[in-house]
């Protein structure tokens, strides 16, 4: 999970280390990447923050892609950021007059608005409307992490790097990976588009008859998806490689909601369901009475195991709440990433 989220923020810092290049390239040079990574790191600071200010995981959780992913704190952010790099860079005679507040002001706007933006793309889900609206936006067309979409942008800003600030071919290195990363970001969206068409199918051929589905790519790649299916008295939860010789999907596994396990009004239970977006199973644990809440809408770490999602929680009742013990974690302990990253690919191109 550790390396998944490392990507995810490698993603960030290059987007952000271009939007600097863009606003400030031309007179700082490489210190505008610098600071452009900065912004683009500021949103996801709410995991530390969360982590420090909230007791609870399922509270922690929440607060995630919130308020500090929103657009009204990009342009909070943007103001407050720029003026105190302004004040900070132009110190001293040799940097004076050399930069003015409208530029930081548009780096640190680029940076920290771009990142939510982004992960609005991914199927997490981030509340961009805040502190209007708690909807979370998430059009669920590539997943957190996916090299094809940060790897060639990352190559393209270490080449620009090297380049004086004042050449052109370092202005082309970056928006070269503007446009790649950007029409690939596009390339996953019509790939969605496609294969929502082709689970719909595949539903219907099998006939199974669902309320609502959702689709979403595994990780690091956008040629596997997942797609899990609501029914009236099931999940239904199936794979599908664009590289499949059949445009339908080959297998379903079938997951009891049981949500009658526990009290799924209580507040903390709630709030799992909205992050969920009520995509969510509950189950006894195996090796102790507490009760295990499934986030359905990720994938499944094992393809034949039901009980294998991404977004697993041991619920633990303390006092009149509840929290929770990320059981991702303890899986990939005992399986490792690399065989988990094999497994993927192993499927995806499976009939190539």
């Amino acid at each position: 999970m550790v390396t998944f989220a490392l990507m995810d923020s490698i993603t960030q810092i290059v987007l952000g280390a271009a939007c600097g290049e863009i606003a400030l390239g031309k007179k700082i040079g490489n210190k505008a990447i610098l600071f452009g990574a900065i912004g683009g790191t500021i949103p996801d600071l709410d995991v530390i923050i969360g982590s420090l200010y909230y007791s609870n995981e399922i509270d922690s959780l929440a607060f995630h892609r919130g308020f500090m992913h929103s657009i009204l704190f990009a342009v909070l952010g943007a103001f407050i950021f720029g003026f105190i790099s302004s004040k900070a860079y132009d110190y001293g005679a040799l940097r004076k007059g050399s930069t003015n507040m409208k530029d930081w002001i548009l780096l640190f706007f680029l940076s920290i608005f771009t990142h939510p933006i982004l992960d609005s793309f991914t199927p997490y889900g981030t509340q961009l409307f805040l502190p209007f609206s708690d909807y979370r936006v998430a059009f669920n067309n590539i997943a957190v992490a996916d090299p094809l979409y940060t790897l060639p942008f990352l190559v393209c800003m270490i080449v620009a790097m090297f380049f004086n600030r004042k050449n052109p071919t370092r202005r082309k290195w970056t928006k070269a990976g503007l446009y790649m990363s950007s029409a690939y970001l596009f390339f996953t969206v019509g790939n969605k588009l496609y294969v929502d068409s082709v689970f719909k199918t595949s539903f219907k051929e099998a006939n199974i008859n669902y309320q609502r589905f959702s689709a979403q790519p595994t990780l690091l790649n956008n040629a596997l998806w997942y797609a899990v299916a609501e029914t009236d008295i099931n999940y239904q939860v199936t794979f599908y490689s664009i590289f499949d010789k059949k445009n339908t999907s080959p297998t379903f596994i079938s997951i009891p909601k049981n949500h009658t396990l526990l009290n799924v009004d209580h507040p903390d239970i709630r709030t799992l369901r909205w992050f969920s977006k009520d995509f969510y199973a509950l189950a006894v644990s195996k090796t102790s009475d507490q009760i295990i809440y499934k986030d359905l809408r990720y994938p499944l770490l094992d393809q034949n195991d039901s009980n294998s999602s991404l977004f697993s929680f041991r619920l633990v009742k303390q006092e009149n709440r509840w929290n929770t013990k990320n059981l991702s974690e303890e899986r990939f302990k005992d399986q490792n990433a690399q065989d988990f990253v094999a497994d993927i690919f192993k499927r995806a191109f499976r009939d190539f």
